[in-house]
């Protein structure tokens, strides 16, 4: 499975993003994706499935070293103590000693970022987390983390689909040496799937309009994509995505329906987002 190289690490392109699942449903389908191949699992402290996810792990008997996991820290425990004992007790709860990708999963303004990357930097030395990063950082906000952190940052995981343009956020990443890392890539179906562009170019490929969406994205440089799933058959479809590739005209098709500027997450703690 193609890797992207940022920063010193090696982040598969694809992963299993696990938002809203939780108990056996979400072990059996972490155990399931590893078993048909995926590297590379996303999860955060909020989610309330880390213990979940650590026992699908297990359970898919692929070894740890093999696997690119990421957690992520709540914005209210962004101070440093906190972001430290959050830390420690997701590790607990997945039953881990480490994970790949540290994540802080929304800003805070009411803490100084200095204090939150210093703390992030001091997780990453304690062996807590072998590389660190952060997530819904629009670029303004990305610079300032880049600048106030000693060890480099290797991703920033956003919201992205074609249906928001993230271009200014992608651009500071690439300017960083980061991967962005799309969450819901494909804008939880629904409308987007029946665009013509995404449609047409389906028929053309002979693929599903999701394995088109989720195609667009890694056609873009050091983008990788974490879609959910709760259906098994789900997850070899959606990974299915690297036996072709979209032209430029078909790229630019699906590219021109980011002017509709939707986004699915935004909450009255989210930061200020850029602008197009």
């Amino acid at each position: 499975m193609k890797k992207l190289s940022v920063n010193g690490a090696e982040i598969p392109a694809i992963g299993l993003g696990t938002w809203t699942l939780d108990g056996g449903t979400c072990t059996d389908l972490v155990s399931h994706a590893l078993g048909i191949g995926y590297r590379h699992v996303d999860t955060a402290a909020i989610y309330g499935n880390e213990r979940a996810v650590g026992e699908g792990i297990r359970r898919s008997g692929v070894p740890r070293s093999d696997i690119f996991l990421t957690t992520k820290v709540w914005w209210t425990d962004l101070a440093a103590a906190d972001l430290k004992r959050s830390a420690a007790t997701s590790l607990e709860r997945l039953s881990l000693d480490h994970v790949d990708l540290l994540l802080v999963h929304w800003p805070n303004p009411a803490i100084p970022l200095a204090e939150t990357m210093d703390a992030l930097n001091r997780v990453r030395e304690e062996g807590l987390a072998r590389h660190i990063g952060v997530s819904n950082f629009p670029s303004r906000l990305l610079a300032e983390a880049v600048r106030l952190s000693e060890a480099p940052l290797v991703a920033n995981q956003v919201e992205y689909h074609p249906y928001l343009n993230q271009d200014k956020v992608h651009a500071a990443c690439r300017k960083n040496g980061m991967a962005m890392v799309s969450y819901c890539p494909i804008y939880r179906g629904g409308a987007l799937l029946d665009e013509p562009a995404v449609a047409e170019a389906a028929a053309r490929h002979g693929r599903t309009p999701a394995q088109i969406v989720l195609r667009w994205h890694l056609e873009q440089e050091d983008v990788a994509v974490i879609p959910r799933t709760s259906r098994k058959e789900r997850l070899a479809e959606n990974a299915d995505i690297f036996g072709f590739s979209l032209d430029a005209g078909e790229m630019a098709a699906i590219s021109r329906l980011r002017s509709a500027g939707r986004r699915l997450c935004d909450y009255g703690f989210s930061p200020e987002w850029d602008r197009p």
